[in-house]
């Protein structure tokens, strides 16, 4: 994304317009983007991404999703709609907001840990990226004190493992706080609560809640049969296919374990896939990969355990569908467990600023 400058709107916040899609190097800038593809001429080039009151310039572009369609109903999930976990009604959402339109990639997080963690006092890094087959490939060097991390290149763009749900939340906490030098330790989230910490009221970059994932995975507002509910995250009732170049049942696959297919993984030496390897398999609001690749995280509170949705590399295909809740400690880092960020959808405030930022840039342009 080309970034052509930055305005406050009245609510403080800054806004980066960006008019090409683009990439800044091999690491995007920080911050919440968003296409529409239903928006007028002036608001199909101008993306909006937001950075929060700091006014630190971000170093990484999160691309966002709009969800809308506030004031669906939910569904039952869980062992009573034959599958795992405690049953539930989840997916309704009473407002529209924006979800990652990928998982947090390993690039990402490297940015994140160079800004905050040179001495990693929350222990934000795990040998297990770099030492384990199938981490994500950060590795630190140096002394507590002036930490550094690097990425494998071929693992950049892949999705982070080896996190916890607060490793997740005080990423929401760096993005909300404007990145940079910006705080882990509040913002979206009061970390000094431990394990009774909650979303804030005004978070701007959050963990999803089960019920924001959860729409945003599978809920189809425009499905031939009436506004309802696919049983996969790829707009399907049909468990997906593993095929990476789609040639086989194309819009329909995603990276799982399944015995005795092969080959395992999917995309060896890595376990885990490029960020929207399957083009053609997004979910009906254009999210991907919210089947398969890692396990995320989301806030669901399940006695002292938290929420995890989607599957992953590391198990079977059941596991991607609507009907499974899975959890673990909120302290877990799994190989296969991420996540992705969702945001608030900008004040009507921001979006005047936007669209004349959006002229400004265009004119110097010509």
């Amino acid at each position: 994304m080309v970034v052509y400058g930055v305005e406050r709107d009245a609510c403080g916040r800054a806004l980066f317009f960006i008019l090409d899609h683009a990439v800044i190097g091999e690491s995007p800038v920080l911050g919440i983007g968003r296409e529409n593809t239903t928006m007028t001429r002036l608001a199909m080039i101008t993306t909006v991404v937001l950075v929060c009151v700091s006014g630190v310039q971000a170093d990484v572009v999160m691309e966002t999703v709009p969800v809308g369609n506030p004031g669906n109903a939910g569904e039952l999930s869980g062992d009573g709609a034959g599958g795992y976990g405690p049953d539930a009604i989840v997916g309704a959402v009473d407002y529209a907001y924006n979800m990652g339109k990928y998982e947090v990639t390993a690039g990402q997080y490297t940015e994140f840990l160079n800004a905050v963690a040179q001495t990693d006092t929350y222990g934000l890094y795990s040998d297990s990226m770099w030492s384990q087959s199938a981490g994500c490939k950060i590795q630190r060097t140096g002394l507590s004190g002036s930490y550094s991390y690097s990425v494998d290149p071929d693992g950049a763009a892949r999705p982070v493992n080896k996190v916890s749900w607060y490793d997740a939340l005080r990423f929401a906490n760096w993005m909300h706080n404007g990145q940079g030098s910006g705080d882990t330790e509040d913002g979206a989230y009061d970390m000094s609560l431990g394990s009774s910490v909650v979303r804030k009221p005004g978070a701007l970059v959050f963990l999803p809640s089960e019920d924001e994932w959860y729409k945003a995975a599978y809920y189809d507002p425009d499905k031939a049969d009436g506004a309802g509910y696919w049983d996969y995250p790829t707009s399907s009732d049909s468990m997906p296919g593993r095929d990476m170049t789609e040639a086989a049942n194309p819009g329909n696959n995603a990276n799982y374990w399944s015995w005795p297919i092969i080959p395992y993984p999917i995309d060896s030496p890595y376990f885990t896939t490029v960020a929207g390897e399957f083009q053609l398999s997004d979910s009906p609001y254009g999210t991907f990969d919210q089947g398969g690749n890692v396990w995320e995280w989301n806030e669901a509170v399940f006695g002292s355990s938290r929420g995890l949705s989607g599957g992953s590399f590391n198990v079977s295909g059941n596991s991607l569908a609507a009907r499974y809740r899975n959890c673990n400690s909120p302290t877990s880092e799994s190989v296969d467990y991420g996540f992705r960020v969702a945001s608030e959808v900008p004040e009507p405030c921001s979006l005047v600023l936007l669209a004349l930022g959006g002229l400004l840039a265009i004119r110097r342009r010509r």
